[in-house]
């Protein structure tokens, strides 16, 4: 069994907004490794109430927050103009829970946009993390992004759910979550994301981190050529890469996402010394 807890802590733009965040850890026993969970563009973190139960059942204690503009945090709907407020964001959560869990080994997990995020994090507080876990990351460079902004308006047209995973309840959740953004991309972020991408290449190779890199085969809105071209640039020594087959893009919720999660913990405990 997994206990949850849920807060506010101070965030978003000017520092004046609030940030939803969440914390789930094992109801018995203590864990011996820590866990923050950094969530993809126009969702929310508690779509990953699944992948952190995995995760409890391996050992860990889980945080993440709602990026700003997202879920149950405020600000403006899915509007970001810079993702290194964004990384600072995430630091927050990650302080506190190094506050309730201060000699636990971290390790990093971002999906999608939380991918870029996640791995923009580990180039600029590394030294704090056993490991990082990126999942259809955007990284390297994102086509779709490119050709958003060379549009001289921006669709507004609903994501594809049948993208997200071969099981169709996912896609026929998402629709219907209120808190997930169901309108279009919003130039300032797809520009802030261009900016991110540049600025994780520009930074050079992880240093020391040991990544696990998982993507779906048939992954279109991150397609796997995409992102291979920033993980070549991006992965130090130890790099660990799973391509599912057939698997779409959320692979935490794919028809096979048993094993997915299950690499992941095997990936994170090694990490964290625990074999």
């Amino acid at each position: 069994m997994v206990s949850t807890r849920e807060w506010e802590l101070p965030g978003g733009p000017g520092g004046g907004g609030r940030l939803a965040a969440r914390a789930w850890a094992p109801e018995r026993g203590e864990p011996d490794w820590l866990a923050v969970l950094v969530h993809g563009y126009g969702e929310h973190i508690g779509r990953y109430t699944h992948v952190a139960e995995a995760l409890c059942a391996g050992g860990a204690a889980v945080y993440g927050l709602d990026h700003r503009g997202h879920g149950r945090s405020s600000g403006e709907r899915v509007l970001i103009e810079d993702f290194a407020d964004v990384v600072e964001d995430v630091h927050r959560v990650v302080t506190q829970a190094r506050t309730a869990y201060r000699t636990l080994p971290l390790v990093l997990v971002g999906h999608s946009m939380g991918g870029l995020i996640a791995a923009r994090y580990a180039q600029l507080h590394g030294a704090g993390l056993a490991g990082l876990v990126l999942s259809g990351p955007v990284l390297g460079r994102w086509t779709s992004a490119q050709d958003l902004l060379a549009a001289a308006e921006i669709p507004d047209t609903p994501i594809d759910t049948g993208t997200l995973s071969r099981d169709p309840e996912v896609g026929r959740a998402y629709a219907a979550d209120e808190l997930v953004w169901h309108g279009p991309f919003k130039r300032p972020t797809l520009r802030a994301v261009d900016t991110e991408l540049r600025r994780v290449t520009e930074h050079g190779r992880l240093d020391g981190t040991p990544l696990l890199w998982v993507h779906g085969s048939d992954d279109r809105l991150v397609p796997l050529s995409d992102t291979r071209v920033g993980i070549e640039a991006f992965a130090g020594e130890d790099v660990t890469a799973r391509i599912f087959p057939g698997a779409r893009h959320e692979v935490f919720n794919e028809t096979n996402r048993d094993e997915v999660l299950a690499e992941v913990v095997r990936f994170a405990r090694r990490c964290a010394g625990l074999g």
